[in-house]
């Protein structure tokens, strides 16, 4: 299980009304590994091992830098602050960190993924209240042909009249 960059980004972000400076400084290098993994995935766009050496060269540091920055902040914050569940979130995370770097076809976040799956958890929650258990069967059959159509550019229309 892998672990995504995003969440530990959004607690960062999560903790600039409280504590602007530390935030800022942590939101610019994620902001730095971003931009790092986009240039990588546009030079190296299918060749994988190319892409897992230079983002152990380039991606691995800055997240030894967050680390290494937040070790030397973690005194300097008051506990339960946001800025203080920001950093503490990133260290107890940061050893799930390692898959990334096993496999570079493993992005930094999950944010696609999440983005694909989560209507269908919503869904999951309003086919309870389906009327039966039927019709919950059928709405979250015709919810996943929706969505597969969706995902794969196919005019849901065209297919059923088509096949």
């Amino acid at each position: 299980m892998s672990w995504c960059i995003a969440h530990a980004r959004r607690k960062f972000h999560e903790a600039l009304d409280s504590d602007k400076k530390r935030a800022q400084i942590a939101l610019a290098l994620f902001r730095k590994m971003y931009k790092q993994e986009r240039a990588i995935k546009e030079e190296t766009p299918n060749d994988f091992l190319k892409r897992k050496l230079v983002g152990d060269q380039k991606i691995k540091p800055i997240l030894e830098q967050i680390k290494t920055w937040i070790e030397a902040e973690q005194f300097n914050v008051l506990p339960k602050s946001p800025i203080w569940k920001a950093t503490t979130y990133y260290v107890n995370q940061y050893s799930k960190l390692q898959a990334i770097f096993s496999d570079a076809r493993i992005e930094l976040d999950n944010n696609l993924i999440e983005n694909a799956i989560f209507p269908m958890f919503i869904g999951r929650k309003n086919y309870l209240f389906c009327g039966s258990h039927k019709a919950a069967q059928s709405a979250a059959m015709l919810y996943s042909f929706f969505g597969t159509c969706k995902m794969q550019n196919i005019n849901p229309r065209e297919w059923l009249i088509a096949y």
